[in-house]
């Protein structure tokens, strides 16, 4: 039985398709083996940076392929005699702050380094205050003494007599 020019058509295309997704695929090759310094200072560094696709995880301890990619990018500006605060600022200014691992405070991110702490003092300040003047309007208010029949009869009605 003969195919139809549109089973042909879709035959062909869901081939390219799959050329298109095994090209896709292919490994990135093996960078050469570096010396034991190099390893070391690179691994330290691994451990200041993190992951962009991770929760939490430096680039040391991320298994994922953008870590693996990042870590290979480090390696190539480390191959191009970069110190490490300049690895870090070249990173910094391609993915942003995110990419330390400890950010630094600078004017951007200063609110929220102290707006926690701010936050909290406000709070324990007006928590104060309110302390002080519920107090304050305490003393004010008239005391009434309690006439001893009255408390006896209020005793009387809790306990159901």
């Amino acid at each position: 039985m003969p195919w139809s020019a549109r089973q042909f058509l879709c035959f062909m295309f869901l081939c390219c398709c799959a050329a298109f997704v095994a090209h896709a695929q292919t490994p990135t090759p093996e960078m050469p083996p570096m010396p034991l310094e190099m390893e070391l200072r690179l691994k330290k560094l691994e451990t200041e940076l993190r992951c962009l696709v991770c929760q939490n995880q430096t680039l040391a301890e991320s298994p994922a392929g953008l870590a693996g990619d990042l870590r290979r990018e480090i390696r190539l500006l480390a191959d191009q005699n970069k110190s490490n605060e300049e690895i870090k600022e070249h990173l910094r200014a391609r993915y942003g702050d995110f990419v330390l691992y400890r950010p630094v405070v600078d004017g951007k991110n200063y609110l929220l380094w102290f707006g926690p702490f701010a936050l909290l003092i406000g709070g324990a300040i007006l928590l104060w205050v309110m302390s002080r003047r519920r107090a304050a309007s305490a003393k004010l208010l008239p005391t009434v003494p309690v006439d001893a029949d009255v408390l006896a009869r209020g005793n009387a009605l809790l306990k159901g007599e």
